[in-house]
């Protein structure tokens, strides 16, 4: 199966009202998809229903674990059915969980709960890159994925640090099932949002083929829904085109490379932060300095698309040394240049992206982009396993400069390669240089009596 987006003839990167409308869906999405009340509270619902420390942590494995197992047959489904038909199902699973804890609040509640928003994010992964990237390309506006995706980032984050100010009062006034209750109310405004996305996507090869052509339609009608539908064949399809383009798997391998480790650290952020001697107190003030950093890095990704491989290795270099001074010196200024390196990191994510979906040329965008999201979340278990190790050997300062050194070996990793490709280049027009030379002194005797 062939399936790709009609060009819209007359448009560029300043196709106006069309790309307007896409980003502010876009826009609007990710921020009600962040803006969960239940994330701040979440781990002290376990706590106050009983839950073992160790019960709590095998329920984040399941979460995880969830995802990896659906996220690339997801990604084939998505490249079958309708994209948006997925981004529209997937917060309703989450509602489905959230609905589950604050009603029968128990350990095989809160089990299936993360494996409903397991399934949510592994739906929606890929699915939400390959919908937004395609339309761009659609109305000829490819150019600006970086960007767009940054600000669409950048919103989701904004929701995180609007939702943990907010959980404190709602939570005062109704308790666990006040909160449940708004977090269900922005799943349901995530969905309905989700039906806005145009999705225009034109049979190439027979009938029987997927088309969405605007809001609300075409939300998954067609033979590719019955079973033995065509999601193998894309599966396939996505798969065959990273074995075969080998910049395809440099891009493929660079996005958990960029992505995974800073993503893991987040994570364990408060315990850094309360190591510096700050009052408990004031852990989420420092806490908002670091995801605000973060923010600023998705904004800053439109003008990070012109970064060359090197410039990009730079970026990590930078970031990662930021990274290890601020954790290593233990002290709250230190807390500044970790949300200088978090800016940095979530940038090269955005890029590495980027430039993952445009090495993209079949397709399986949604599969391939997939694909990259399992290496994430392996590599992230992996850094959850490792921590785990290491924080209890030494400081979390120490462990975060300690996780700081992949991105200096991936930065030195892609200086070479662009070193490599320069020299490439320049040999090509030496070449070409000797060549045109030679052809215009046979041209030259040839000319004379």
């Amino acid at each position: 199966m062939t399936l790709s987006p009609a060009r819209v003839p007359g448009t560029g990167p300043g196709s106006g009202p069309a790309v307007r409308r896409l980003s502010a869906t876009l826009y609007g999405y990710a921020f009600l998809d962040d803006f969960v009340l239940l994330y701040p509270v979440y781990a002290l619902l376990f706590s106050d229903t009983g839950l073992t420390v160790w019960q709590i942590s095998s329920l984040f494995c399941l979460w995880s674990l969830t995802g990896v197992l659906l996220e690339i047959p997801s990604g084939a489904w998505a490249d079958a059915v309708s994209r948006r038909l997925l981004l529209w199902f997937g917060p309703l699973l989450t509602a489905a969980g959230f609905i589950l804890w604050v009603l029968a609040p128990s350990y095989w509640a809160f089990a299936l709960g993360f494996v409903l928003w397991g399934a949510k994010g592994a739906l929606g992964s890929g699915a939400l890159e390959a919908l937004v990237y395609e339309e761009l390309d659609r109305l000829g506006a490819a150019d600006r994925y970086a960007a767009v995706m940054g600000r669409a980032r950048a919103a989701g984050l904004v929701a995180v640090m609007a939702a943990i100010p907010l959980a404190g009062p709602v939570y005062a006034f109704g308790g666990y099932p006040a909160v449940g209750l708004a977090s269900v109310l922005a799943c349901l405004l995530t969905a309905a949002t989700a039906t806005r996305f145009p999705e225009h996507r034109e049979p190439a090869d027979g009938p029987g083929e997927v088309r969405a052509d605007g809001p609300g339609e075409g939300l998954g009608e067609g033979p590719e829904d019955a079973p033995g539908g065509g999601w193998t064949r894309t599966l396939r399809a996505g798969l065959a085109e990273a074995r075969g383009d080998r910049s395809v798997r440099g891009a493929l391998l660079l996005v958990p490379a960029v992505t995974a480790v800073w993503g893991a650290l987040d994570e364990y952020t408060p315990l850094l932060v309360r190591d510096t001697g700050v009052a408990e107190s004031a852990v989420p003030n420092w806490l908002l300095l670091i995801w605000a950093g973060a923010t600023v890095g998705g904004l800053l990704a439109g003008a990070g698309r012109r970064l060359g491989t090197g410039g990009f290795a730079g970026l990590l270099a930078v970031s990662a040394v930021a990274l290890a001074a601020g954790a290593w010196v233990r002290t709250p200024a230190g807390i500044g240049l970790v949300a200088l390196s978090f800016c940095g990191f979530q940038l090269a994510s955005v890029l590495a992206d980027a430039r993952l979906q445009d090495r993209i040329g079949g397709t399986g965008r949604a599969t391939l982009t997939s694909v990259a999201g399992v290496g994430t979340d392996l590599t992230t278990i992996a850094v959850y396993g490792a921590y785990g190790v290491i924080g209890s050997a030494t400081t979390h300062g120490a462990a975060f400069a300690l996780f700081a050194m992949p991105y200096l070996v991936t930065a030195a990793l892609l200086a070479a390669v662009g070193k490599r490709a320069v020299g490439k280049r320049a040999a090509g027009k030496r070449a070409a240089g000797k060549k045109a030379a030679r052809a215009a002194r046979t041209s030259g005797s040839r000319a004379r009596p």
